[in-house]
């Protein structure tokens, strides 16, 4: 291509060309090959403007492999909780916050999946969906311990406020599991959800009353409470025959193993408020308690004071009884109309004169035993405190010098196998045949 204006200094040729070969872009004498003139490599290149190294070669951001299970995770968690669209959405902006976070950026996989669910957690709570802490680790399979910790670490990290759960809220959400209703069950077994679960918060606020609730999970006292709701609200033979096994059969519920346990705690407070009731002539049992439920929650704070009452007063019938029959076993003529603490300081004072009496009396007040568990002598007390475990007595440790006798039946105790028995048995003849010789 020629170039008017141009021409070659060697030859005079005016046939002056562009060489675009190389990078650098040249003019030519297309006659003589001579180099007219040379471009710079500042200048702008052929083909379009100067483009930076990383507009060029980057390739477009993706997300972190981890984060998108992550975020995964929380659909699948929000597909089988059944919310609302603005609850997941909400759940997946707390989780890309969190997830980005210095505080849970490295943290192992089991702690992230844990931050999947509480993400869902609080967004549940913040629009006034009721879901507990334990229906979340029960999906996740993870421990309420570490949700829990989870849960406490991305509120303050996130700086979110999350509104509480009532306990109402909770049991009718969980009352909706139950399939109960007259399109599930025959009319005699079948119950409105609303009765239910009023009849189920009341049986659970006598349940905390009365401490039953403590140190419990929810779930099994909820179904406790469910169930005998259910048998109470309608009486009726096919009710009361139906366990707790077949009631949740019925219900399409899976059953909670402590559940059964949590039923019979529930009845026997029941038994011990219906004992109070002024009407009813009959004895109150496990098996005749549920027709009474209604009266006995209908008043039950009247019926917990009356039955705190009759516990106290019967027990200081017992021990104006027991201090009587210890004064009549004692010095009568000393020890008559006073109390067992009186009888053991005028002892004391009595046996000051005496060295030797005054300290045997000190030794025996400081050896007495300690007193009994509160919670033997208390009408409603926490399980642990009912059921608490024995502590072992400590045994004092014996001098061993290796000259103890030895009985037989610990020797043969010993023994395990017949090849030991005859080997036992020959040494004795031995022994004995020794004796005899000398």
């Amino acid at each position: 291509m020629s170039c008017a204006g141009s021409r070659c200094p060697g030859c005079g040729s005016t046939n002056i060309v562009d060489d675009d070969l190389y990078c650098q872009p040249q003019r030519v004498c297309a006659d003589c090959g001579c180099v007219l003139s040379e471009g710079a490599l500042s200048d702008e290149p052929v083909g379009g403007s100067v483009v930076s190294y990383n507009r060029s070669t980057a390739v477009a951001k993706r997300l972190c492999a981890n984060l998108i299970k992550g975020l995964q995770r929380v659909k699948e968690i929000s597909k089988v909780l059944r919310v609302r669209s603005e609850i997941e959405e909400l759940a997946l902006t707390y989780f890309k916050q969190a997830y980005e976070h210095e505080n849970f950026i490295n943290v192992s996989l089991n702690l992230k999946e844990a931050l999947a669910g509480c993400c869902v957690l609080v967004s549940c709570r913040q629009l006034n969906w009721p879901i507990s802490l334990g229906t979340i680790s029960s999906l996740l399979n993870v421990d309420q311990v570490t949700v829990g910790r989870v849960y406490r670490d991305m509120i303050k990290t996130l700086d979110i406020k999350a509104t509480l759960v009532s306990v109402t809220d909770i049991i009718e959400q969980h009352c909706q599991e139950y399939k109960i209703s007259s399109h599930h069950v025959p009319e005699e077994l079948a119950e409105d959800s609303k009765e239910l679960t009023k009849r189920a918060v009341a049986l659970v606020e006598l349940a905390a009353d009365s401490w039953i609730l403590t140190g419990r999970k929810p779930l099994p006292i909820m179904m406790a409470a469910i169930y005998l709701a259910w048998q109470s609200l309608k009486p009726n033979k096919f009710r009361l025959k139906l366990s707790l096994d077949k009631f949740c059969k019925l219900t399409k519920v899976q059953k909670q193993k402590p559940a059964f346990a949590r039923v019979t705690e529930l009845k026997e407070v029941l038994c011990k408020l219906g004992k109070e009731i002024p009407w009813v002539r009959e004895p109150v049992t496990p098996d005749t308690v549920v027709p009474l439920v209604g009266d006995i929650l209908h008043n039950r704070h009247a019926l917990l004071r009356r039955a705190l009452r009759a516990h106290e007063d019967s027990l200081q019938a017992d021990n104006q009884i027991t201090c009587k029959s210890s004064l009549t076993v004692g010095d009568n003529s000393k020890c008559a109309g006073q109390t067992a603490n009186a009888c053991l300081v005028e002892q004391q004072c009595l046996g000051a004169g005496d060295g030797v009496s005054a300290q045997r009396v000190t030794d025996q007040s400081k050896t007495r035993d300690p007193a009994p568990d509160w919670g033997k002598w208390e009408l409603f007390a926490p399980p642990c405190v009912i059921r608490s475990k024995r502590r072992r007595e400590e045994q004092p440790e014996l001098e061993v010098n290796g000259d103890e006798e030895i009985s037989d039946t610990e020797i043969e105790s010993y023994i395990r196998t017949p090849q030991e028995v005859r080997e036992f048995a020959l040494m004795q003849k031995m022994l004995l045949s020794s004796d005899t010789e000398h």
